[in-house]
């Protein structure tokens, strides 16, 4: 784990998590869904559900889920067409309140955040109140529900975000950090994921606390680079700071399909689509490239990647396509196809961090 360790030092974060925010969005805009079950994305003969609703959730709808066993699991399930452009839309004004408080802002999505509020625009002390003030106005300005975490590094703040949802938020002090993470499952570790979950179940770790009585040398065993992060993401050690300006390594547009795609043909038309969102996207952020990549997601989650690097920077569908059809003719493809996707990687823009002031005294 590559961290800059002059960043350990004791800060103000505040993760917000909108709550169900596809599917809000939709009860939202349609008051005939609210306190139903809704499933954003897929129908009931066929797809994968984007999002589900609090309502779809109670009966094990999940993300990811077949549609189909979606509708098995709630028979009174509503299936909505997803709307990823308004979904932005809102996603924006959000971002737009947060960006009133601080401009250490780092968005993980369109729909959650990590906020540092070290120091603050609104001169807030308590860290609490001001998250408790940003989700308060979010309903109010936006009329969306929002959980937070708050704590002093990304990590306990992420993990905090999901204790008390929906509409709840959780603030970890620092000298309850290490009691808090000990008391975890291990599935609820972010990053954590369910391969290294069971893995971890098998070698006795379970909880926060088998996972601190594990020294380091057991860990590097276990999972090589990754046993010195465990190790002290458990101790409430974590150096990544809210990295604002942080400009993106890579560039992607991918589609997610409700209706399964099987032949070249139609995934070179879905691409040349893809390809024409990419080009507009790059153009109005001044990027280009020299690797192209696409990836292919199979409906039972397996996956592909084929990449091409050239020696000059492309940007254009005209100079980056005639790569694509190249790498697509030497697919073989024989399983439907549920997502596409086009990345750009070796870009001409480098990674930029903000520096941030030391703050010693902290009153959460």
């Amino acid at each position: 784990m590559s961290e800059d360790k002059s960043a350990n030092e004791v800060r103000k974060i505040i993760h917000v998590d909108m709550d169900a925010f596809y599917a809000s969005v939709e009860q939202m805009d349609n008051p005939d869904l609210i306190g139903k079950p809704i499933a954003v994305g897929g129908s009931k003969l066929r797809g994968v559900v984007a999002a589900a609703s609090y309502e779809a959730r109670k009966f094990g709808v999940k993300s990811a889920m077949p549609s189909s066993m979606a509708a098995r699991l709630c028979p009174e399930l509503i299936f909505v067409r997803p709307r990823f452009d308004r979904y932005q839309e809102i996603s924006h004004q959000i971002r737009a309140i947060f960006y009133e408080y601080t401009d250490l802002v780092e968005p993980l999505s369109l729909d959650e955040a990590f906020l540092d509020v070290t120091t603050n625009k609104k001169g807030i002390q308590s860290a609490t109140l001001l998250a408790k003030e940003i989700r308060e106005r979010i309903y109010q300005e936006v009329g969306l529900r929002a959980s937070a975490g708050i704590s002093i590094n990304k990590f306990t703040a992420k993990v905090a975000s999901d204790v008390n949802k929906p509409n709840g938020q959780l603030t970890v002090i620092p000298e309850e950090v290490e009691t808090f993470l000990e008391k975890l499952p291990i599935d609820r570790f972010f990053g954590i994921g369910k391969v290294t979950a069971t893995k971890m179940k098998e070698l006795g770790v379970r909880t926060g606390k088998d996972l601190k009585q594990k020294s380091i040398d057991f860990l590097n065993q276990h999972f090589g680079k990754q046993g010195l992060h465990f190790y002290n993401i458990v101790r409430g050690i974590q150096y990544s700071k809210v990295k604002p300006n942080r400009i993106r390594k890579s560039f992607a547009v991918e589609h997610t399909y409700f209706s399964e795609i099987y032949s070249k043909r139609k995934i070179l038309e879905n691409l040349e689509q893809i390809a024409l969102d990419l080009e507009r996207r790059m153009k109005k952020k001044s990027v280009s490239g020299k690797c192209v990549s696409i990836k292919i997601k199979y409906a039972d989650f397996t996956q592909q990647t084929r990449a091409k690097t050239v020696l000059e920077y492309m940007s254009t569908k005209e100079e980056f396509f005639p790569l694509i059809e190249l790498l697509v003719e030497h697919l073989e493809i024989n399983k439907p196809v549920r997502l596409l996707g086009i990345s750009f990687s070796k870009l001409n823009t480098e990674e930029t961090e903000l520096d941030q002031d030391k703050q010693l005294t902290l009153q959460f």
